[in-house]
């Protein structure tokens, strides 16, 4: 085993604020450009274009990973990562009804378009993807369990959409093993003053909304065989 590259937060048109170019064809394209190993697909709180992403990498060569970023009630984002694609389509159905009653303006939010493995548009979602659920940050190590992913938190450095922003602190009752941190030159700063982060796993994605965002081939596990449980064994810290 060697060096596994990854990017495990990376968006695609479904999500409002993801460009229209970013197709699932062209981000496994992308990936393939950069020389990535492993990559997921975390949409804002919908799975929806996971199965066309699946489809069209399936002789890629990739670990392609089902995922979702969930925004929890209290407005924390956390990447979400399923071992299989099933159960992230299990779990779209159950946030897609923890989604507040209001539907996309796409001339004010963008489109939330809906792929076929070929880029074809099948479909768009009509309620607005980028609003907080009713979950709370409390229940997903529950969830994660009834639906079989591994989560994290989300750009915990960022000023916004963060469980630091949100809370100011990080609760070690939640259990998170992992955490995401979008500029790797703070993660000795966010350790001194979160000890939880010390011995947590600390990884970098793209969190990419266009495809020229999606990360080069520089974030890695060391020593980490290239397949979906052995990914999300890392993200469980074991």
């Amino acid at each position: 085993m060697s060096k596994l590259f990854y990017d495990l937060h990376i968006h695609s048109c479904l999500s409002p604020c993801g460009d229209l170019d970013m197709t699932v064809n062209n981000i496994l394209n992308m990936s393939i450009l950069t020389e990535l190993d492993a990559i997921a697909l975390t949409d804002h709180n919908s799975c929806k274009n996971c199965p066309a992403f699946f489809e069209a990498g399936k002789d890629s060569g990739k670990v392609l990973i089902a995922g979702m970023e969930l925004t929890t009630s209290e407005e924390i984002h956390v990447v979400c990562l399923f071992e299989r694609l099933e159960d992230a389509m299990r779990f779209d159905e159950y946030v897609y009804e923890r989604l507040p009653d209001i539907d996309n303006e796409p001339e004010i939010f963008g489109e939330q378009v809906i792929l076929d493995c070929e880029d074809n548009e099948i479909g768009k979602v009509k309620k607005l993807l980028i609003n907080a659920t009713n979950i709370s940050i409390e229940d997903v190590g529950e969830l994660s369990k009834q639906f079989n992913f591994v989560a994290f938190p989300a750009h915990i450095d960022k000023q916004s959409f963060s469980i630091l922003s949100s809370l100011g602190y990080i609760p070690e009752e939640y259990g998170f093993g992992a955490f995401e941190v979008k500029d790797p030159a703070k993660i000795e700063q966010l350790k001194a003053l979160h000890p939880v982060l010390e011995g947590a796993v600390i990884v970098t994605d793209s969190d990419a909304h266009y495809l020229e965002h999606i990360s080069e081939r520089q974030n890695f596990f060391e020593d980490c065989e290239k397949s979906v449980s052995a990914v999300l064994e890392r993200i469980r810290n074991k």
